[in-house]
């Protein structure tokens, strides 16, 4: 039995900081960051059962083509995707009554649509990169037991050579999409090996105000080989989705738009008509 301060269920019987309850929730799972972008994608809906906001968390649930989808809005960073990847299995998998984990647990299908930074220089701004795996460098999982269990050794050691990784950063872990949510994307986007960093600036080699403790952080990163892989991209929540996927038996990955360049230094600040598309893209994905 999960005790009341582990598991903080509502008056109303909604799950803590989501606001929704276990019969709210579909089985297919669209991912955002940005509130806004919820509203976006759940205008493609139709009978829109709900609309809740609470705190950064949006979300709405509804049907494409027949199929019921929870549209979520997550916020920014692995922080956020702690708690909404734990919550949502919690919905999932756990009775709200008992407090007790169901003995048939539920698999859900978990899609982060995002936008991305670009390292490499063949990668056109308005592409779509699905990261087959996705690098952890939030340090998160490490908090986890059995994160060895879903990391690939050889390629993180691997890593850590090529780039001299310093101690005092969390060591980094890399973590295969799900295996069903590869096979929808893997004819239409760039295969990815995705870095997932804790910030926007310092994390992803971005010089403001206060130098970098890994200077040539980018060329160290964009030149790294592990047999035909290479990182593709940045964003900021996709090793935490894939890796708290992982650990529950939940099928996820991360797709995003490439809003910009960092090996070109270029970026498109008018990128909403490629996430248009990607959203579309990915609606149909699911549904088929």
């Amino acid at each position: 039995m999960i005790g009341e301060s582990e598991l903080i269920i509502n008056d109303d019987g909604s799950v803590f900081h989501l606001h929704i309850r276990p019969e709210e929730l579909a089985d297919d799972i669209i991912l955002v960051g940005d509130p806004g972008r919820v509203d976006m994608i759940s205008g493609y809906l139709d009978d829109k059962e709900f609309r809740r906001q609470s705190r950064e968390f949006v979300t709405v649930t509804g049907k494409y083509r027949g199929k019921r989808l929870t549209v979520l809005s997550t916020g920014i960073g692995t922080d956020n995707i702690d708690i909404v990847m734990n919550e949502l299995d919690a919905l999932a998998n756990i009775d709200f009554r008992t407090r007790e984990i169901k003995q048939d647990r539920k698999s859900l299908n978990i899609l982060r649509i995002g936008t991305s930074g670009a390292v490499q220089p063949d990668i056109p701004i308005g592409s779509f990169v699905f990261s087959h795996i996705s690098v952890g460098c939030d340090g998160l999982m490490n908090w986890y037991a059995g994160r060895d269990s879903i990391s690939i050794a050889d390629m993180e050691e691997a890593f850590k050579k090529h780039t001299g990784w310093a101690r005092h950063l969390p060591d980094p872990y890399f973590v295969k999409a799900g295996p069903e949510m590869i096979s929808r994307f893997e004819d239409c986007t760039v295969r990815g090996m995705t870095i997932a960093a804790p910030g926007f600036y310092g994390p992803q080699g971005r010089v403001l105000r206060m130098p970098l403790a890994m200077p040539d952080m980018l060329d160290t990163f964009g030149s790294f080989r592990y047999g035909d892989w290479r990182i593709t991209n940045f964003e900021m929540e996709g090793s935490a989705i894939a890796g708290i996927a992982a650990h529950l038996g939940h099928n996820a990955g991360t797709v995003c738009c490439i809003i910009a360049n960092r090996y070109l230094k270029s970026s498109n600040p008018d990128y909403k008509p490629h996430v248009r598309r990607l959203v579309e893209l990915a609606l149909g994905k699911l549904t088929a």
